[in-house]
């Protein structure tokens, strides 16, 4: 029997509960792996609450990395000892030990402790295909990026200054500005005192920016909207403030805008593709060029504060749990 994280109705943070869980033997194609470090995500909340709908009761989180301990048949370059990560597969990455498809599982190199690749799986392979394949940046353009001091943002502070791309970052409060900045940012809009769009406006000098990357949703639409240059992008990646709904009629009035709402999924299979944009990654952390580390630490007994954490904004960098 192994502790777990799991949840038999979806709500607040507190139908998360602590629980013993059996972990059998790996099956064909399947891997055992003890975890290190477990990384809380956003999108963790959206399973919780029930946003993005699970068969009940359920384990929760899709992000993690360890130790394999054992491999099934037919599991050919995942070997017991390899130190691994990952970011896709069924939910239940909130516990001790776990039984997973073998292909999702990463490699991590020698130089890439495990403090740093739990920060890596989810926030900096989303920082890799937001700026990669959704919108792919060559260097030169300022970009809007919507709660640059979070999880993904301060990899992408650092990923936009490593492509000489000038990132404009929204943040809550000055201290997550002095954050976002020390990281790469090179402006920063602080969201509880300055207008958005206005401010985007005078340092673009009234051009406004190709692209916004938007993981707030729904509070920052409207401005998203009126800081793109006519034909810009919104890549609305994430709706911490609640859904986006859109007239798509408002996209021709403001300039014949484009929307995509993107989904990791669809950007990382097939497994040779997950590698090669997990190996671009570790390229640029093994450079120098990303430095990452966990800002939060909870044990996996208190998943259910690390998640009012990060519900409250109270939260900088990535977020994770010790199981």
């Amino acid at each position: 029997m192994v502790k777990a994280i799991r949840f038999h109705e979806t709500g607040g943070a507190d139908v998360l509960k602590l629980e013993h869980v059996e972990v059998g033997e790996p099956g064909p194609g399947q891997a055992r792996v003890r975890h290190s470090l477990i990384a809380v995500n956003f999108i963790d909340i959206y399973f919780r609450t029930g946003r993005y709908p699970l068969a009940l009761p359920n384990g929760l989180g899709s992000d993690a990395v360890g130790v394999v301990e054992a491999v099934g048949p037919d599991v050919t370059d995942i070997r017991v000892g390899d130190r691994v990560g990952y970011l896709i597969g069924p939910q239940g990455a909130y516990s001790q030990v776990r039984v997973m498809p073998a292909d999702v599982l990463i490699p991590l190199p020698e130089g890439i402790s495990d403090r740093t690749a739990a920060t890596l799986m989810m926030k900096g392979m989303t920082a890799q295909y937001l700026f990669r394949q959704v919108y792919p940046l060559k260097g030169g353009e300022t970009i809007l990026y919507h709660a640059a001091a979070g999880g993904v943002g301060l990899i992408a502070c650092q990923w936009a200054r490593a492509l000489g791309v000038t990132m404009i970052g929204t943040v809550s409060t000055d201290e997550k500005a002095a954050i976002a900045k020390a990281n790469g940012c090179a402006h920063t809009i602080v969201t509880s005192r300055e207008n958005i769009a206005q401010r985007v406006r005078e340092i673009t000098e009234g051009k406004g920016v190709p692209v916004v990357y938007d993981s707030v949703g729904k509070d920052t639409l409207e401005a998203s909207l009126d800081c793109l240059q006519p034909r810009g992008s919104l890549v609305s990646n994430g709706t911490s403030s609640g859904s986006v709904v859109i007239d798509t009629k408002l996209l021709a009035a403001k300039g014949s805008l484009w929307l995509t709402r993107p989904a990791m999924v669809h950007y990382i299979q097939p497994r040779s593709h997950m590698l090669a944009m997990a190996e671009e990654l570790f390229g640029h952390v093994l450079a120098g060029r990303i430095v990452s580390e966990p800002q939060q630490s909870f044990a996996l007994a208190d998943a259910a504060e690390a998640h009012r954490a990060l519900e409250g904004r109270k939260t900088t960098g990535a977020t994770v749990l010790v199981p």
